[in-house]
């Protein structure tokens, strides 16, 4: 098996922005599912919030803009450890998140893969995921 990297340390992504129908229901729902990974509110910017660790936001969310009709996309966020993983789908769920998978190992991507998947309020996958060991 090939050696895990901590992908906290290293990263080929800068930002990642979604473009949301409502952008004050995308928030609230982000506020909630990323306190429990770390992640916070860190700039409003007009109808556009950037999210990450202070001081720089690496996931933006702002109102939609280009292109008809919806395209699903997927979002994996690093968790800490498997209760963040489970701290983030219980906040998910408590915002009326759809859920897609609740917290389990996913042994087809690795062993010590923990991973949640619910839809955000525009219908995307998003995850939260911990590669650590129990």
């Amino acid at each position: 098996m090939a050696k895990l990297i901590d992908v906290r340390l290293c990263t080929m992504l800068d930002h990642v922005a979604l473009q949301c129908s409502d952008v004050a229901a995308s928030a609230a729902f982000y506020d909630a599912v990323l306190a429990p990974l770390g992640g916070e509110r860190v700039l409003d910017f007009g109808d556009v919030v950037g999210y990450g660790r202070p001081p720089a936001p690496d996931f933006w969310i702002g109102p939609h803009q280009t292109g008809e009709g919806f395209r699903e996309s997927h979002i994996a966020f690093t968790a800490a450890d498997r209760s963040a993983v489970r701290a983030f789908f219980d906040a998910a769920v408590a915002a009326g998140a759809e859920v897609l998978h609740e917290p389990r190992i996913w042994p087809e991507y690795h062993e010590n893969y923990f991973g949640a998947f619910v839809r955000d309020p525009d219908g995307n996958n998003v995850e939260a995921v911990s590669h650590g060991p129990e």
